[in-house]
């Protein structure tokens, strides 16, 4: 049961990539104080920022503020005030022998080329590419090496419900990246939405495949609920009010049931290549425990997050391995049938 909690947990992650709630960091006076002059005077110690003069900071029309990409970037007076005011209060409390602490729910990290977390934008880039070359295999597999049907149609039942989770699973790992490059409102509602949603369909995806529902009628009856609610969910998030809180019971509802659905199928079936599946879910578990003890980024790179992030790369592809082996398997027994039946 420990490890169906870790498991359930990491799912619960996946959805909450950056709650943003105040933090020691921004409380401290000194940095709050920093922040304040800075913005008044666009200045820290010798160091100016230009932006914080400009008439961008003080709104007007479309053609006096900041350009889109340094916008985005957040490299506008308040981004860069926030910044430096945190190099220099880091450097100042590492003088004085103190650990790190977090600013706006997030650890004091180095930028590179204006991102925020690049190991764990790096990172989830690499996941991406990871979901890519699996699906892109899964492809290959299916319609190079393994029989057809006479319409060149593959075998395998679960065809398009793969494509459609690995479609899921790159724009979620996407948005990943996006948001750990630049922490703002709509990255953060998007991170969330696309996270939701391959939540979503890989529940929808473990009840089929579980439960071997392959009558089209009785995956719809399936389906249509859950769709209806994640779609409600998400519109609600984005909405209306992006609540935490109620982000998190719904994930790991979602969670919790597909895991025990897979988890089951593992432990009755006569697959194959059921270890892999095991393989996955308790080495997300242990994973999980970089999410509990949370630590500092080393050297200003590296935290707890990034280091789960580079976790799952090769999980991603031991779960594509299996989702190509279970297409094989497939197909071998529907052939198998068609053989006796012919006999």
């Amino acid at each position: 049961m420990a490890v169906r909690y870790c498991a359930a947990l990491l799912l619960v992650l996946s959805c909450l990539f950056s709650v943003s709630y105040a933090s020691l960091g921004d409380a401290d006076p000194t940095y709050r104080t920093c922040v304040a002059e800075c913005e008044r005077n666009g200045c820290i110690g010798q160091v100016c920022f230009p932006q914080c003069n400009s008439s961008s900071s003080s709104g007007g029309p479309w053609y006096t503020q900041e350009p889109l990409y340094l916008q985005w970037q957040k490299l506008g007076c308040q981004g860069d005030c926030r910044y430096h005011c945190m190099v220099n209060r880091e450097k100042e409390r590492e003088s004085l022998g103190h650990v790190p602490v977090k600013y706006h729910g997030k650890w004091p990290f180095k930028r590179v080329l204006g991102i925020q977390e690049p190991a764990s934008v790096a990172f989830s880039v690499l996941n991406l590419a990871m979901h890519f070359h699996g699906w892109l295999s899964f492809f290959i597999t299916l319609y190079y090496k393994l029989p057809l049907k006479q319409d060149k149609t593959a075998y395998y039942e679960y065809v398009g419900l793969w494509h459609m989770y690995g479609l899921l699973s790159m724009n979620s790992w996407f948005w990943s990246a996006v948001f750990h490059s630049r922490d703002v409102d709509i990255t953060e509602r998007l991170d969330y939405s696309s996270a939701i949603a391959v939540l979503g369909f890989s529940l929808i995806l473990a009840i089929l495949r579980t439960f071997d529902v392959r009558v089209e009628a009785a995956r719809v009856m399936v389906s249509a609920p859950i769709l209806a609610f994640v779609t409600t969910h998400i519109l609600y998030i984005n909405f209306y009010k992006l609540d935490y809180g109620w982000n998190m019971i719904v994930c790991v509802t979602m969670g919790v049931a597909q895991l025990l659905l897979w988890a089951r199928w593992a432990a009755v079936s006569r697959h194959p290549s059921s270890w892999k599946l095991w393989v996955v879910v308790v080495a997300g578990g242990l994973a999980m425990l970089l999410e509990i003890y949370d630590f500092p980024p080393y050297e200003g790179y590296f935290d707890a997050h990034s280091i789960w992030h580079a976790i799952t790369i090769p999980l991603t592809v031991l779960w594509w391995s299996f989702i190509r082996d279970d297409a094989e398997f497939r197909t071998s027994s529907l052939l198998k049938k068609s053989k006796t039946k012919a006999k």
